[in-house]
């Protein structure tokens, strides 16, 4: 067990925290939502909230359906109040290198060990719990910011996350390699992303508050009539739409970066605007943009990213042509082909074709990797999906 403390926020509070923060069952059958928080050390917020979400529904004896469950992720940077120890927990939940720490061949850092116990906790939930599943991971941002989501983009989850009168950002997979909702959604199940506000304000606590509840009755955990207060009306400070990722400013290692002052989420800016500093070297707006994430604390690898809004018509054709499964035409093509029997991921030969930019591949529900030089990984987004688990739920 550790103590967590809110950092620069008045009034100071204290809370020990277990791996486990709590766990409720219910006296009927329904789903099994998990929240995560703390996966990243500075970011407390979410542990308070679930902490004060559970010490409600025990002090009002409420009736739940299924299970409720808050997990901590990374206990040594909470106790420290760091973004991580040693290497970001967030970033490291790549297949090999999980076999290899249950393997016990690799658990020599902070952020393995994390991992590995995370992992039991995660496992023995899918093994004793029963589905629908749904994986919730509460966040904050170094910058000022109107809560939003964040997601892998497969129908499953846009159609869930929809439920939310929230932005949802899609594509981030494609530039955060090993994030843990990655690896849940691969295994198939409902997986998001919950961005409350910034780190030291204490209104990111109560946002997390007010959606874990709202996530409570879309799930059907909590009758509708135990959630208190207008829901998450008051979240509407940005049109609640689907929005894209397709710039990420990389900060390399030993580069010398600094964001300027003053930029906060969904901030559109104008042409020629000075963005940041870079090894002494200005960073410009070429053109009109849409900033996401700046980065306003000493760790991390993502100085800011550049978003724009999806238009609905898009949204719709992406979903048909995913429901008709098009993407098994591609092989037909010159320069592509299956990596393997399993069909989820293709290999594209760009020096061949062309003509096929990353915009077809997101339509067709696959993210891309640059394999090599000429090369690209298009792995599917949607043949994972476990919708069977989903089908009789009230959002599907």
């Amino acid at each position: 067990m550790i103590v967590v403390e809110k950092q620069n926020i008045a009034p100071k509070q204290t809370v020990a925290v277990k791996r486990t923060i709590d766990h409720l069952q219910g006296n009927k059958s329904g789903p099994t939502v998990v929240f995560f928080a703390g996966i990243h050390g500075n970011e407390p917020a979410g542990v308070f909230a679930l902490k004060h979400v559970f010490k409600e529904l025990k002090s009002k004896n409420s009736a739940l359906k299924g299970q409720l469950f808050g997990v901590a992720g990374n206990l040594g940077a909470l106790n420290r109040h760091v973004r991580f120890q040693t290497v970001d927990l967030n970033r490291i939940w790549f297949p090999e290198r999980i076999k290899n720490i249950r393997a016990n061949k690799q658990a020599d850092i902070e952020e393995e060990k994390e991992l590995k116990a995370l992992l039991e906790v995660l496992n023995n939930i899918l093994e004793k719990a029963t589905p629908p599943f749904y994986f919730i991971d509460l966040h904050t941002t170094s910058s000022d910011t109107a809560p939003f989501i964040v997601l892998n983009d497969s129908l499953l989850n846009r159609k869930y996350a929809s439920n939310y009168p929230l932005p949802i950002i899609l594509g981030i997979e494609e530039y955060l390699e090993g994030a843990l909702l990655s690896y849940i959604n691969e295994l198939g199940y409902v997986s998001l992303g919950f961005e409350s506000g910034q780190h030291d304000d204490s209104k990111a606590v109560e946002n997390c508050i007010d959606f874990i509840w709202f996530t409570l009755q879309l799930t059907g955990v909590v009758h509708p009539s135990k959630i208190n207060g207008d829901g998450l009306a008051h979240f509407n400070k940005v049109d609640h739409r689907f929005y894209e990722i397709y710039h990420q400013h990389t900060i390399e290692s030993g580069d010398k970066f600094k964001m300027f002052p003053g930029f906060i989420n969904f901030q559109k800016i104008p042409k020629g605007v000075e963005i940041a500093m870079s090894n002494d070297a200005v960073i410009k707006a070429s053109k009109e943009r849409q900033i996401f994430m700046p980065l306003y604390q000493d760790q991390g690898g993502e100085g800011f990213y550049f978003i724009r809004p999806i238009p609905k018509f898009l949204l719709w054709l992406s979903k048909e042509l995913r429901r008709f499964k098009v993407d098994h035409l591609l092989v037909k093509l010159p320069g592509v082909k299956w990596k393997s029997d399993k069909k989820d991921t293709l290999i594209v030969d760009q020096r061949v074709a062309r003509f096929m930019a990353k915009s077809i591949f997101h339509l067709l529900g696959y993210r891309t990797r640059q394999l090599d030089e000429t090369h690209l990984v298009v792995k599917s987004r949607e043949i994972a999906s476990r919708n069977s688990d989903y089908k009789n739920t009230s959002w599907f």
